[in-house]
């Protein structure tokens, strides 16, 4: 019998001195261990791995007496690991959105790192490298800024991301705006204080951002930061007119865009619309409606004017949470009355040189309007459709959302606008990535890169000869990939 066949041969981890963890192969006989192999030493949970998977493949396929010299003398080191799977997937994913064309292999490799972890434009040569990308000069990064600025990437960004949209259609586009601030102290005529959602006082710009039904990016513009938001809607619009020679398609925005003469532009233009109404006060038609009956949940009544109508619906579950909100800001108003908390800017309360009282006219007003909505249109469709197809706005508040936390688009640190447009483009490619990505796998982005980053693959030296060490895949991330290499 052959001494191994006599042997009981395991794998076992050792902590050394040097507080790295040695994997081992032990060979043990009659209870005693009577020769250990040494496959190499792990300083992180990605060497150890690497290291351990290479003890598992050296005992389940007995490869161990291949090598010439003794067993003994078996010298296993990992140089170096990294996230090539990730990385080759993004890269992928960027050129099946037709983004190579712009042939700037710096711009793909900053679109890449800020959907995998969004820092610095400095910073990203760490993230990077840990993705397997060799040394970048730092002065590349911001001559590739001004080159995207010059070149109007932007523009080639969009039509690639109107081309992937329009092969399945595009009828339907949602607007919105937000608020990018930036931390510096001294406005400029682009960088100005203005309404911020988030009540910032900070300088800052306004974003318009146009995305299809699905919430996939197709354009952005900014703004000066004190710009009205119901004037960015017919600039963004009529650029993608005529970037794209639309016209039949529906443009859906929220009540803050609803201006007679938004409306009667993009009527002129061809355009339809659905776009929120703001409620000041129960609407005429509700009022008569209710001279006979109370609303039921999800009662719709309309008005027609000569090139719209305005659909107003009530629906229950939405009356008791407005109400809910109107009792908390009530709460808050009495507490400023009696002192506990500051009166400035409290709704419910009229302030006056001597004294502080509820306003129990507006609180009234605001019972009465709980629960309505209204929608503007003026589209040749059901009631029940417009506002199915105005409910879709939630699609861009999500890639509102992943702009400013997955991506953190903001703050800005850049000073000079070419600068900022800049990263406002990679910030509009990364979203058409990460929103492509999710489309596809079902799950978000954040995720995915959770799921794939620790798969690293790596290269080891067995003996001094160099060998590239491909990752173990599990079984969940390969059914992803399949998912995502399934998208046209």
């Amino acid at each position: 019998m052959s001494y191994y066949n006599c042997c009981m041969a395991f794998i076992r981890k050792v902590k050394t001195t040097s507080g790295a963890t040695a994997v081992q192969i032990a060979h043990k006989q009659k209870g005693q261990i009577v020769k250990i192999i040494h496959i190499g030493s792990a300083h992180t949970d990605e060497e150890l791995r690497i290291l351990l998977d290479l003890a598992h493949k050296h005992l389940s396929e007995n490869q161990l007496e291949l090598f010439p010299e003794p067993l003994s003398s078996l010298r296993v080191e990992i140089k170096s690991s990294f996230s090539a799977l990730l990385l080759n997937t993004l890269k992928e994913q960027y050129g099946k959105l037709g983004f190579t064309t712009l042939e700037d292999e710096i711009f793909e490799l900053l679109c890449i790192a800020r959907i995998v972890e969004p820092t610095s434009k400095l910073d990203s040569l760490r993230v990077l490298a840990d993705l397997g990308v060799g040394h970048i000069d730092k002065n590349k990064l911001y001559r590739c800024l001004a080159k995207a600025s010059t070149r109007n990437y932007r523009q080639q960004i969009s039509q690639a991301c109107f081309d992937h949209v329009q092969k399945h259609g595009l009828s339907l586009l949602l607007y919105d705006v937000t608020t990018l601030y930036f931390q510096v102290e001294k406005a400029d005529e682009y960088r100005k204080p203005g309404l911020s959602k988030e009540r910032r006082l900070e300088p800052q710009i306004i974003i318009g951002l146009l995305v299809d039904r699905n919430g996939f990016p197709l354009g952005l513009h900014s703004f000066e930061g004190n710009k009205a938001e119901t004037k960015t809607l017919l600039p963004v619009i009529e650029a993608f007119q005529a970037q794209h020679k639309l016209s039949k398609v529906t443009i859906v925005a929220d009540a803050a865009m609803l201006s007679a003469s938004n409306l009667e532009a993009l009527t002129n233009a061809g355009y339809t619309y659905i776009v929120g109404s703001r409620l000041h006060k129960v609407p005429y038609a509700i009022a008569e409606y209710q001279k006979n009956g109370e609303l039921s949940d999800q009662q719709i009544v309309t008005m027609q004017q000569d090139d719209y109508r305005v659909i107003y619906q009530y629906r229950a579950k939405r009356a008791a949470l407005d109400l809910r909100n109107i009792e908390k800001q009530v709460s808050k108003a009495m507490k400023a009355i009696n002192g506990q908390i500051p009166a400035s800017r409290m709704k419910f309360v009229s302030v006056s040189p001597k004294s502080k009282q509820l306003n129990q006219k507006l609180i009234d007003k605001a019972r009465a309007l709980a629960g309505i909505k209204g929608y503007v249109t003026n589209l040749d469709i059901q009631d029940e459709e417009v506002i199915a197809y105005y409910h879709q706005l939630f699609q861009i508040e999500a890639t509102f959302r992943m702009a400013k936390s997955d991506l953190k688009a903001r703050p800005i640190y850049h000073r000079r606008r070419d600068s900022i447009e800049a990263h406002l483009t990679i910030v509009l490619a990364a979203l058409a990535i990460s929103r492509r990505i999710e489309h596809q796998t079902g799950i978000s982005i954040k995720q995915f890169v959770k799921l794939l980053r620790p798969i690293r693959s790596g290269i080891v030296t067995i003996n001094g000869k160099e060998v590239l060490a491909e990752p173990d895949i599990p079984e969940t991330v390969k059914k992803l990939l399949i998912r995502l290499s399934s998208g046209h």
